[in-house]
């Protein structure tokens, strides 16, 4: 199997840019030829979840720095990067992207997205097709939930309601090392909290305002990605987490090979590779198979 180079204690730089309307954190994880002689495709911008921030590729990012410049922004609401109370729909977050790409000075780049990154990653692609030279929906941005059998607003409020973010600090990072038992670290620990706020009273809760996840919400069902797959005009990777070992819905993993298939078909130049038996979070779980299959396909 080949191997990753990867950069033992490598660390980003944290920077920021302004667009027409908001302020925007990033961090800049450098890589070979960062500065003017950069080319297009040396060049990876990572788009992070819903309720996530750009730390989620911590642990993926030190695989690639090697090969390519590695740059992880932290979208409108999320983070430390500006939380208005609208622009959550798809052609104002794909104007965010954009426009931070001028402010960076980068006029093609490939781009990555996890979860609902992978739609606004999708969203790019399909609005700005001169921007994008690659794209990768990493576990996301081919979900269509619309075609779920029987498939209603309300069940899908329900189905993609905000996470269980309450209690002290250390009850919600316990709730977390259950769930992520099988990676989790002292790094992932620092990962997860950036996503999270405590309170004066000592109590978390998210960063993302729910009436924000709400607006998300409403895009991704609305605007749901089958509508935009025929826009995309580069070459694409999707990069799904397979079915656990351990079992798991057997209609839910039947459902998420339809939607990966119709977004395939779509696609104009599609393939998908599928992680074997980890979880959504696969830059968590399995960060150094998730780099094998970008590198594979950025090359």
């Amino acid at each position: 199997m080949e191997k990753t180079n990867l950069r033992v204690g490598v660390t980003p730089e944290e920077r920021w840019l302004k667009t027409s309307q908001i302020r925007m954190r990033y961090l800049d994880w450098g890589g070979p030829l960062a500065g003017p002689r950069q080319r297009s495709e040396t060049v990876v911008l990572a788009l992070h979840g819903l309720a996530s921030s750009c730390h989620w590729y911590d642990l993926l990012i030190p695989h690639l720095v090697d090969t390519y410049r590695c740059i992880a922004l932290e979208q409108r609401g999320h983070g430390q990067t500006d939380h208005p109370p609208t622009g959550y729909d798809w052609q104002t977050l794909a104007t965010d992207v954009v426009e931070a790409l001028d402010q960076l000075g980068l006029e093609r780049v490939a781009v990555l997205g996890h979860s609902w990154g992978g739609n606004v990653a999708l969203s790019v692609a399909a609005k700005y097709p001169e921007r994008v030279s690659k794209l990768v929906l990493i576990d996301g941005g081919f979900s269509d939930w619309t075609l779920w059998p029987g498939a209603t607003w309300e069940w899908f409020k329900n189905r993609l309601r905000p996470r269980d973010v309450s209690g002290t600090s250390e009850q919600f990072l316990s709730r977390l090392r259950q769930q992520l038992s099988e990676c989790w670290s002292e790094q992932l620990e620092g990962i997860v909290m950036s996503m999270v706020h405590i309170r004066p009273d000592g109590m978390v809760e998210d960063i993302l305002e729910p009436s924000n996840h709400a607006q998300v919400l409403e895009a991704m069902w609305y605007e749901p990605p089958s509508t935009i797959f025929p826009l995309v005009r580069c070459p694409t990777l999707i990069v799904a987490a397979g079915p656990r070992q351990s079992g798991g819905n057997p209609e839910f993993a039947q459902m998420r090979r339809k939607m990966a298939d119709v977004a395939q078909a779509a696609i104009r130049d599609c393939k998908v590779e599928w992680i074997p038996d980890t979880i959504h979070d696969i830059g968590y779980h399995k960060p150094r198979e998730l780099a094998l299959a970008l590198r594979t396909f950025l090359y």
